[in-house]
């Protein structure tokens, strides 16, 4: 295994120096220690120092002795237990000692910990160096207990699971914005380029120059282009918000498909929820998204003519002008970003259309409508910006003036020319610009997705990544806070379902003795109440029957809304509240407060279609083919019968759906797709709302633990047995840990597991025997894996010591014979060399080699021999 650097190990190992100190456990078991609520710090130490029944008094740090209640009273574990990395493992599992723990190893730089079958990351708001090769190396093919907590870890073991059991595998990254959830995102999909690389599986049959630096990351081509496909979306899709400085502004699912042996071989991307409001207006220490400031900074020479670009002053959709982002520089970011569009294989025309996409956008803030003095009617008394952006987008600005200010709609049978009011015109510009963003936005989206899908070798199975915004509770919250509310519903449903349903599901059908928890986390009803069809409709039915009701506004589908749900359990109109839009949804995180203002508009997301029309035939191909599809917008004409007619308004089937409709449809896909996966969940936490390192707003991640679901997934592991294996299984994988009590022959797998628990003397509270497989609490299988290594390395060393014992006395052998022979030859030498000067010898010698002419040489070659050993 390859280890981390010294400096680097103390971001992922932990120190147990205080652990195994018995001055600590002393101190402990002395004082009593235990956690009473704190306003300021959510839970702060103290020591017991008399009961007085439900009261009880105790010591604070600072001396001071106060009395609480026995109820509000939580133990603290033993120091043994401090800082530990699985926090299922503590004895005494409650909100203190699971904040807590997080803290500490949150000022230790230790942010990954495990929560039972989860994994929880606090956002440390600065680098560490944990996700560098050697770690990654680390990583490879380890057990969840074999290594430190760490994103790479869940990611390994979701991969592993996936290429053993043929299962595909989602991991969900959820959280508050800032909290992590798209960096975590980058260094799931970092570890598997790695792993899982093709590249290195063709290294021997195409060897190449060995060109990287030590230490830098192989990839091969399609790897390459997976990783660079998140600056690109970062670019158009993330932007600076108060809470974060690079916070994604859409949800995605990343699906990454993987061969029969384990390589990737495409990917595809889902996107949820562009915020495309985000383009024209922004808070006052906010971005629009990155790329208008990447745009605008780094254009140089002739492109920034070619795009007619100005400086960030002149743009009215930039509100507070060039907002920086601390250590980030705008125009070595466009190069970056034009960088990964080449990876990408993106064309030099598609990259200048892209832009010239952006530019327009920009120069729509730009065009400006007054009011005639003696009519509403709107005019456009400086054409600047609309020659600008008609030039950008291959279109005649005479038509287009005329399509702004007096489009032609159909009336009847007849076509006529209807003049705007100044209202209308800038909602219309306004419109048009969220539109052509967002479609920008999904031509690129598809476009990348072309290029992750190019490989011919069959896809067997896939990991996908879910990056999704976390509940959001604003001071106004809009129909975009409802969809992203309703999202989150769901995926807390998916986890309750996963966590806690099919667990006592599954000891119910297996007969496990199991009391089963309430837990209190029904989310069915606030559901329905968003997503129901009919008897009674749900919010998104009735805002899309009041789109097509006659003169509907939306007072009166708050007014439906109240009327409908007035006595659900999850709805309620708000108190002190004077202004008709406003109503209540109870969501599993708290209330929330929704103003309905223009929520028909949203969700219609009306177009003005003679703009559209003259984008479909633009001059320039790329225009054309963000507009193909035009005939699917919502346009004047349907507005106007909505404003005027009496009678609902019909539309063609198929020819147009709601945006809360085609969201709902997407959602409903993406739970089914990952309802047939095995989900792995990462809860991210944001540690404090000023992006300070080494600072933890206690209230605040107590907060996001309880709206995550964190504190009941810890307690339902700590009493389930998340762990089991089926009865062949165990048998053949842990039978060496219990050779002798299964006797010869053939035995059935349960009476087999029976005797083999029982000989291994397991606490019966720490397994159960089901009717097809084992089940056994957190930490029991770590042991036995512990406990079948050592045995297996006994008999490995016992088998090695037989063979080197078979070897060294082969060698001994032969060594004996060799010193045997040397001992005869030495011998011999010694005689030949004392009789050489006899001179008997000389005349026994000098007849043998007279005979020898005579006899013929000497046939032994005894004589050559000796001679030789003489004269040497």
């Amino acid at each position: 295994m390859a280890d981390p650097a010294p400096d680097d190990s103390k971001f992922l190992f932990l120190d147990n120096d205080f652990r195994n100190s018995g001055v600590a456990q002393a101190d402990w078991s002395a004082k009593k220690m235990v956690w009473i609520p704190s306003e300021k710090e959510g839970f702060e130490t103290a020591s017991m120092k008399e009961d007085k029944g439900d009261e009880v008094v105790v010591q604070l740090s600072n001396g001071q002795k106060v009395t609480v209640n026995k109820d509000d009273i939580q133990k603290m574990n033993p120091p043994k237990f401090s800082k530990t990395e699985d926090m299922a493992a503590l004895t005494f599992l409650n909100e203190a000692s699971v904040l807590q723990n997080l803290r500490e190893r949150y000022f230790s730089s230790l942010i990954y910990t495990y929560s039972g079958l989860f994994c929880v990351v606090v956002n440390p708001y600065k680098m560490l160096p944990i996700y560098s090769e050697k770690i990654i190396e680390m990583y490879k093919g380890k057990k969840r207990h074999e290594v430190p907590p760490h994103i790479y870890s869940i990611t390994d073991n979701a991969y592993r699971n996936m290429m053993q059991d043929r299962e595909d595998q989602s991991i969900l990254c959820t959280g508050e914005s800032g909290a992590g959830k798209t960096e975590n995102t980058k260094k799931v999909i970092q570890y598997l380029a790695v792993v899982a690389s093709s590249h290195k599986g063709k290294k021997d049959a195409n060897p190449q120059p060995q060109q990287q630096q030590a230490g830098s990351l192989a990839y091969g081509e399609l790897e390459k282009q997976l990783l660079q496909a998140n600056p690109i979306l970062e670019a158009f899709g993330n932007a600076k918000t108060i809470k974060n400085d690079n916070s994604s502004r859409f949800g995605k699912f990343i699906k990454l498909n993987f061969d029969v042996t384990g390589y990737i071989v495409g990917a595809n991307i889902e996107t949820y929820l562009l915020e495309k409001s985000r383009c024209i207006r922004q808070g006052n220490t906010e971005r629009a998204f990155h790329i208008f400031y990447y745009l605008v900074a780094g254009a140089k020479d002739k492109l920034k003519e070619e795009l007619l670009l100005e400086d960030f002053s002149a743009y009215r959709f930039l509100v507070a002008g060039h907002v920086e982002i601390p250590g980030q520089e705008d125009d070595e970011m466009f190069l970056e970003t034009l960088e990964a569009m080449e990876i990408m294989g993106f064309t030099e025309e598609e990259r200048i259309g892209m832009m010239k996409v952006v530019s327009t956008v920009l120069q729509l803030g730009n065009v400006k409508f007054e009011k005639e003095r003696s009519s509403e009617q709107a005019t456009m008394p400086d054409d600047t910006a609309a020659q600008k952006l008609c030039h950008l987008q291959g279109i005649n600005i005479t038509d287009f003036t005329r399509a702004i200010l007096n489009p032609r709609i159909k009336v009847g049978r007849e076509v006529v020319q209807k003049a705007q009011t100044k209202q209308q015109a800038d909602f219309a510009v306004e419109a048009l610009a969220k539109a052509m963003y967002e479609r920008l936005f999904r031509w690129i989206l598809a476009r990348v997705n072309k290029t992750l899908n190019k490989s011919k070798r069959q896809s067997s199975s896939f990991l996908g990544i879910l990056d999704i915004a976390g509940f959001e509770i604003f001071e106004d919250n809009s129909f975009e806070q409802l969809c992203i509310n309703y999202t989150n519903e769901r995926l807390q449903q998916l986890f309750n379902h996963t966590m806690f349903v099919l667990e006592q599901e599954e000891y119910k059908r297996e007969g496990i003795e199991w009391s089963f928890i309430d837990f209190g986390l029904d989310l069915q009803p606030c559901i329905e109440l968003i997503e129901r069809a009919n008897n009674p409709p749900g919010i998104l039915a009735l805002l899309d029957e009041e789109c097509w009701f006659p003169k509907a506004t939306d007072v009166s589908f708050v007014e439906k809304l109240l009327n409908t749900h007035t006595g659900h359990v999850k709805f309620s109109k708000a108190k002190q509240h004077k202004d008709k839009l406003i109503f209540t949804v109870m969501h599993y995180a708290g209330n929330v407060e929704y103003n309905a203002a223009s929520w028909l508009t949203k969700n219609m997301d009306p177009l003005n279609d003679n703009v559209t029309a003259l984008l479909k035939v633009s001059s320039s191909n790329f225009i054309q083919d963000l507009w193909k599809d035009v005939d699917r917008v919502v346009g004047l004409e349907t507005m106007t019968k909505m404003s005027e007619s009496s009678a609902p308004t019909k539309s063609k089937k198929g020819m147009f759906r709601t945006v809360g409709q085609l969201y709902k449809e997407s959602l409903g896909k993406l739970m089914t797709t990952l309802h047939n996966t095995q989900p792995n969940f990462v809860r991210c936490i944001i540690p404090n709302h000023e992006k300070r390192a080494g600072k933890m707003d206690s209230n605040l991640v107590l907060e996001q633990l309880r709206c995550n679901g964190v504190l009941e997934g810890i307690r339902i592991c700590r009493q389930g047995f998340p762990n089991r294996i089926v009865f062949q299984e165990f048998r053949q994988r842990y039978e060496i840990l219990a050779a002798s009590a299964i006797p010869k022959g053939f035995m059935d797998g349960k009476q087999a597991c029976c005797l083999m628990v029982k000989h291994l003397d397991l606490d019966p509270n720490l397994f159960r025997i089901g009717q097809s497989k084992m089940f056994f609490r957190t930490g029991v299988l770590a042991q036995l894996e512990e406990e079948r290594d050592l045995k297996l390395t006994v008999v490995i060393i016992a088998f090695q010591a037989q063979a080197r014992g078979f070897l060294a006395r082969k060698a001994f052998n032969k060594r004996q014979q060799q010193l045997t022979a040397m001992k005869v030859i030495q011998r011999n030498c010694a005689c030949y060399l004392k009789l050489k000067n006899w001179q008997w010898w000389r005349l026994f010698t000098k007849g043998y080699f007279e005979d020898k002419r005579q006899v013929g040489p000497d046939p032994f070659g005894i004589m050559t021999t000796l001679e030789n050993l003489a004269n040497a």
